[in-house]
Parts: C-alpha cells; sequence; structure tokens
C-alpha cells in the first residue's frame, strides 16, 4: 500500500504560480497511474489532471488546460502539479491521489490510495 503526502500549497495572488509536490513511500510511484484532484468549499471533488505511469501521457481537465501541468520523476517517488496563471476559482483543497487501473482515469472512485490534501488559496 502506497502512501501519499502532498506539500506545496499556500495563498497567492491571481496571476501567480505555485507547485504542488506528492511524495510516495511504501510503494514505488511507478507502479500508479497518479492524478490530481481538487475541492473547493460546498462542492463536489473535482478531477484536475492525471499521468500514466512511464509519465508519457497525461490528460487535463478542461478548467485547468493550458494552465496546469503534471509531471512526475519515479526515481524519487514524487508527482508533481505546476500552477500557473492562478485564479480565485482554482481555490481548493488539491489531493493527489493513486489508480491501479490502466488507462488515465478521471474519476475520483478509479483511485485507489489518496493523500491528506494541501490548501491553495488565491486571492482577487
Amino acid at each position: 500500500q502506497v502512501q501519499l503526502v502532498e506539500s506545496g500549497g499556500g495563498l497567492v495572488q491571481a496571476g501567480g504560480s505555485l507547485r504542488l509536490s506528492c511524495a510516495a513511500s511504501g510503494h514505488t510511484l511507478s507502479s500508479y497511474d497518479m492524478g490530481w484532484f481538487r475541492q473547493a468549499p460546498g462542492k463536489e471533488r473535482e478531477f484536475v489532471a492525471a499521468i500514466t505511469r512511464s509519465g508519457d501521457n497525461t490528460y487535463d481537465a478542461d478548467s485547468v488546460k493550458g494552465r496546469f501541468t503534471i509531471s512526475r520523476d519515479n526515481a524519487k517517488n514524487t508527482v508533481y502539479l505546476q500552477m500557473n496563471s492562478l485564479k480565485p476559482e482554482d481555490t481548493a483543497v488539491y489531493y493527489c491521489a493513486a489508480s491501479l487501473q490502466w488507462r488515465l482515469r478521471i474519476r475520483d472512485y478509479e483511485y485507489d490510495y489518496w493523500g491528506q490534501g494541501t490548501q491553495v488559496t488565491v486571492s482577487s
């Protein structure tokens, strides 16, 4: 079983950037496709981005396309989410998740392991 810990969240002004990290322990990260999700207050958790085990393929939600980039370093057992041109509507708790499924998944129930989340707040 893999344990996931997110970091890198914080308060940033609109237009700014943040890079989230998700560090894995207990199992090699290369055994999983990885995803980022977010949940804003009063809203359901939503898919942000996903990346295959090798890192060759990624998929982004339309709401973040062109602004966010998911990547991974399997040697460091870490997944990243680079967030640029941040908007107030990006404010949420961001979670990384690991999936044993094959082919990129965008639904949270298709992910098997979750981190505790990191808060991202974008001020206008």
